[in-house]
């Protein structure tokens, strides 16, 4: 499977972004419909539009290139991926429950992964009408126009479970204005990116697909996602699911780094 790419992130921008409009068109046609829903493990809802827009962007992306690996969350996995030199790794739609119950906070994420990095990663909000887009060393953006995060304030806005929270140093802790819940954990980090949120915590239940798109978008807007140990996740490997994370930036992002490596211990 393995070969040698020749596509600069900038085509690989353009190829997920151009399947990333369609995708959220044929999620936009079950949006507030009443899809048929299933129960995966009896626990995680997933919908016909989850099923149909991953059928669509695995048919469009792997006929684009056909020596990449394919990750989703809605696709068994196969392991014959891992001898991929570039992989696309995507969530037909992340934020379901939102997604099912009418809120528009829910987005198609696409990344291509290389070397257990997004070399280029798409959010499509379209019931938002709202699109993020980053290049590995290009910048990100919101509707195509420069997005940065959140300059140091006085108030820390942050998000995620306030169990985590209160790991923090209470000097830190006592300054904190907690968001309200955010379905989609790929639009919360993009809040992060776009400077509506100081960081957010996420707590051990997320995987790539959650996040891999969404890290290059934080990443080009001046933040970074880690764990404990301050390394950033690696994206696309054996295992998908990921443990308790931070995103955010700056010295905050090191002292939550902090406060996930005493929640470890």
């Amino acid at each position: 499977m393995s070969e040698n790419v020749s596509h600069s992130p900038q085509e690989e921008l353009s190829l997920i972004a151009l399947a990333a409009d369609e995708a959220g068109r044929i999620a936009m046609r079950y949006f507030r419909q009443a899809p048929d829903v299933w129960w995966k493990d009896g626990q995680s809802p997933v919908s016909e539009a989850d099923l149909e827009v991953d059928r669509f962007l695995r048919r469009t992306l792997i006929e684009a290139r056909p020596a990449y690996g394919w990750l989703s969350e809605e696709t068994v996995d196969d392991n014959e991926r891992l001898g991929a030199k570039r992989t696309f790794v995507v969530d037909p739609i992340d934020g379901t429950r939102a997604f099912l119950g009418g809120r528009d906070i829910w987005c198609v994420s696409i990344a291509v992964v290389e070397d257990g990095r997004a070399i280029a990663g798409v959010l499509d909000c379209p019931a938002r009408s709202e699109r993020f887009a980053a290049v590995r060393g290009a910048g990100a953006w919101r509707n195509g126009q420069p997005i940065a995060v959140r300059q140091a304030q006085p108030e820390i806005v942050l998000a995620g479970p306030k169990a985590m929270m209160k790991n923090l140093p209470p000097d830190i802790y006592s300054r904190v204005v907690p968001y309200p819940y955010v379905p989609s954990l790929a639009y919360r980090v993009a809040m992060v990116a776009d400077g509506r949120l100081d960081a957010t915590f996420i707590k051990p239940s997320s995987h790539d697909w959650d996040l891999a798109a969404v890290d290059v978008i934080l990443g080009e807007a001046g933040g970074g996602v880690v764990d404990g140990a301050h390394q950033r996740p690696c994206y696309a490997g054996p295992n998908p699911r990921l443990g308790p994370l931070a995103a955010g930036s700056g010295l905050l992002l090191d002292v939550m780094a902090g406060a996930l490596a005493d929640i470890r211990a």
